[in-house]
């Protein structure tokens, strides 16, 4: 008699691939007011998204949300720490066969990649739910809520507007060298250059010349720490995030504007595959590009999204050469951000 036993894992794996499929066949033609249906069997939302959102934000997006469609879901806010990290670890979840601590992740494109390779979204057509198209990323699975500005920024009471950079390469000039330059571990932010207008050659000669002008390294909260003391001059690239915060506490840090393309990475929300709460998370998820959820996630964060009428970020790119990342290109960001850190000492 042949004995055939399951480990616990692999029954795990098993039934959390049964229902994810199942809620992914429902919701590729699910209607809007199907998921408000659905969503009313359903209490709470796992909500994890950045730490400037703030627990008082998340709650009055929450508080919003009910009200736009008449529910009572309790969205509980789990504030962001390593994106890098926490994206990993739901794809060591799934690859141990157990469902994601989270429903929504709101992360970069770039992390959200490394979910999207590995297939660990849940998609729907959020077309059907009034979501722009330019807005929908990785096939279905993810939507961009904002749209962030990444640019040199500097400390304008050290450097004079006349003397800071005026295009992406004049971080190479000498007079930056010897630790007057802070270089963030989002190397990611470089490789989106070589998968757009410089090419994969260019962009690498450029990293290579960056390492040699005696960098400071380190996260983008220290070097906008370092950059606010005075300790650097220049950081290579800083977000729109910090530069906000910067001008509402009155600190002396300035994007240098003029400089092209402008870095756009976006954060992006997306359902993770065995979401405990797929029909509320997919709901919320598209209700985070209405007017009003932009206004509150602006208020809070200073930061919206391209692809809202009337935002500050829809009206900030009119003009200008932005450079998006198509999900084509993901892969390639992906390989080279970790070359990149290579190159520039961070591993």
């Amino acid at each position: 008699m042949t004995s055939i036993r399951y480990s616990l894992a692999g029954i795990l794996v098993s039934l959390f691939l049964f229902v994810a499929t199942g809620q992914c066949a429902w919701a590729a033609a699910a209607t809007i007011d199907q998921l408000i249906g659905a969503a009313k069997g359903e209490d709470s939302i796992e909500f994890y998204a950045p730490a400037t959102l703030t627990p008082k934000g998340a709650q009055e997006l929450g508080a919003a949300f009910n009200k736009k469609y008449n529910l009572n879901i309790k969205l509980n806010y789990i504030s962001a720490g390593n994106m890098a990290k926490d994206a990993g670890k739901v794809v060591s979840q799934a690859a141990s066969g157990f469902p994601p601590e989270w429903d929504l992740m709101v992360v970069t494109d770039a992390h959200h990649a490394t979910l999207w390779l590995r297939k660990l979204h849940q998609t729907l057509t959020y077309a059907k739910l009034g979501v722009d198209v330019k807005a929908i990323n990785y096939d279905n699975g993810t939507i961009s809520i904002v749209n962030q500005i990444v640019l040199p920024a500097y400390n304008n009471k050290m450097v004079a507007p006349n003397n800071a950079p005026k295009k992406w390469e004049d971080l190479l000039d000498p007079k930056w060298k010897g630790g007057k330059l802070g270089m963030p571990t989002t190397t990611h932010h470089l490789s989106r250059l070589a998968a757009g207008p410089w090419g994969e050659k260019k962009t690498t000669e450029f990293v290579k010349a960056l390492a040699g002008q005696q960098l400071i390294l380190g996260t983008l909260g220290e070097l906008y720490s370092r950059l606010q003391l005075g300790e650097i001059s220049v950081a290579v690239a800083l977000h729109d995030g910090f530069v906000n915060q910067a001008k509402k506490k009155g600190a002396p840090i300035v994007f240098a504007e003029g400089i092209e393309p402008v870095i756009s990475p976006s954060l992006q929300v997306g359902l993770l595959k065995g979401a405990r709460h797929p029909n509320a998370g997919y709901l919320f998820a598209a209700f985070l590009v209405t007017p009003e959820a932009q206004e509150i996630w602006e208020k809070y964060t200073g930061q919206s999204s391209a692809f809202v009428s009337g935002t500050s970020a829809q009206k900030y790119f009119q003009g200008k050469k932005v450079l998006y990342m198509a999900q084509e290109q993901a892969e390639m960001v992906d390989r080279l951000a970790t070359q990149y850190g290579k190159i520039l000492g961070f591993n």
